[in-house]
């Protein structure tokens, strides 16, 4: 049995991008991205100060549906960071008062869909810059699950589909107007997602018109079985991008 179990290659996790001068582009590195949201906040500004202190890296927003409500994001490159760092951080000052909505907890990771010119900026430096960007304080984020039906689909039909998301996504971001955060989570939470998505942009209308845009398509409007929940929020603190 061990044997026949060495002879089995085992499978390539590596993230996979178009060529580059010449070279196909691998790549092992990507970011993680995790939302945390709380209710019971008395001080959100204490709190913003307070992660700041902490050396955590992302964002800290006031929750625009819950007068008392924050929420977290912090991104790493190894999600270690999110037990070691995170959570102390969260374990102490005025953060420990807070009272945790799991229901709308999104843990995600950046991924590639295996043609992109510039792999690094991808899976790294793109998403880091669009959510720490400070003249893009407004987010909405939301994770969604396909339907098994749309896994069925012969490939070239999911990427028509796919690209019709992705010319309105495109298009949002051309006039900048929303710039979007793509996560996979298969397994990353509790609900079964496949995917955490982030529309940022500098003002909030924008966004829900992207959402509105999207419900037209053939992904949204088909192959979905769940979308959301959806939190909105307006950032007050960002760390630096380095």
């Amino acid at each position: 049995m061990e044997t026949a179990r060495a002879r089995i290659p085992p499978p390539d996790l590596s993230e996979k991008g178009g060529s580059k001068d010449g070279m196909p582009q691998r790549s092992d590195d990507r970011l993680f991205m995790q939302l945390l949201v709380f209710g019971e906040c008395a001080d959100a500004a204490a709190v913003a100060g307070h992660v700041a202190q902490s050396g955590v890296e992302g964002a800290v927003y006031e929750n625009v549906n819950d007068p008392r409500g924050v929420a977290l994001l912090s991104l790493t490159s190894t999600p270690e960071a999110f037990v070691e760092r995170v959570r102390p951080a969260l374990n102490a000052g005025p953060c420990a008062a807070l009272a945790l909505m799991p229901e709308y907890t999104m843990l995600g990771r950046t991924y590639s869909i295996g043609y992109e010119p510039d792999l690094r900026d991808t899976l790294v430096d793109r998403p880091r810059r669009t959510v720490l960007n400070p003249a893009w304080r407004w987010a909405i984020w939301y994770p969604l699950r396909r339907s098994g039906r749309f896994a069925q689909l012969p490939e070239q039909e999911q990427r028509t589909i796919l690209s019709e998301h992705g010319a309105i996504g495109m298009a949002f971001g051309a006039g900048d107007y929303a710039h979007d955060v793509r996560l996979a989570c298969h397994g990353l939470d509790r609900d079964d997602n496949d995917f955490v998505i982030g529309l940022i942009g500098k003002d909030l209308f924008p966004l829900s018109a992207v959402v509105q845009a999207m419900r037209k398509t053939q992904q949204t409007a088909l192959y979905l079985d769940r979308l959301g929940p959806f939190f909105v929020g307006r950032a007050i603190w960002q760390s630096s991008n380095p």
